[in-house]
């Protein structure tokens, strides 16, 4: 059984995106899972001087992590079109440890909102660059209207979770290939 590590780019304590991340995680039906929350891990932003200092403990804490995984279940919070400053921050800092970020393993790539795009632009963003850091098979999901389709911890539109299981079934494939 292959293990995947779910967690959201977000740091909010009510993070929509972790929630999605976690449904999706409890959804695999042939693999086990982890789910972290980026709160967790105390980094400062980086720069070139912090870098001089050496890494941060919860920073490499954080890419250790990402060595014990066979693949991801990542959804990403949009803030102004891209991605939330937390997230930015420990994948800028972990790709300096590690370039390869997603170590040429399966990442299912999800977004939400509270509105109708869903999160898209961080979403394209996303897929495309992470494509060149390691994600070896990129699948994709934006869960639209978060507040009128997750309703008690699950999507309560069908063809959204259709949409979404068929994409975990994707990733489930190209994780225990």
């Amino acid at each position: 059984m292959k293990k995947v590590l779910a967690f959201s780019g977000s740091t909010s304590s009510t993070s929509i995106n972790k929630k999605l991340a976690t449904f999706a995680a409890k959804n695999l039906k042939n693999n086990s899972f982890d789910v972290i929350d980026l709160r967790d891990f105390n980094v400062p932003i980086y720069s070139f001087d912090e870098e001089k200092n050496g890494f941060p403990e919860d920073v490499k804490k954080f890419t250790s992590l990402l060595d014990n995984y066979d693949g991801f279940i990542l959804s990403l919070a949009e803030h102004n079109g891209s991605y939330a400053a937390a997230f930015k921050n420990i994948y800028d800092w972990t790709s300096r440890i590690h370039l390869n970020v997603f170590r040429d393993k399966p990442l299912l790539l999800m977004a939400t909102s509270p509105g109708k795009m869903g999160g898209q632009f961080v979403l394209a963003a996303g897929e495309q660059k992470f494509s060149r850091m390691g994600a070896k098979e990129l699948i994709t999901f934006s869960l639209p209207s978060f507040n009128d389709n997750f309703i008690a911890d699950k999507i309560v539109n069908k063809e959204l979770l259709a949409s979404l299981k068929d994409n975990i079934h994707k990733f489930e494939n190209f994780l225990n290939q």
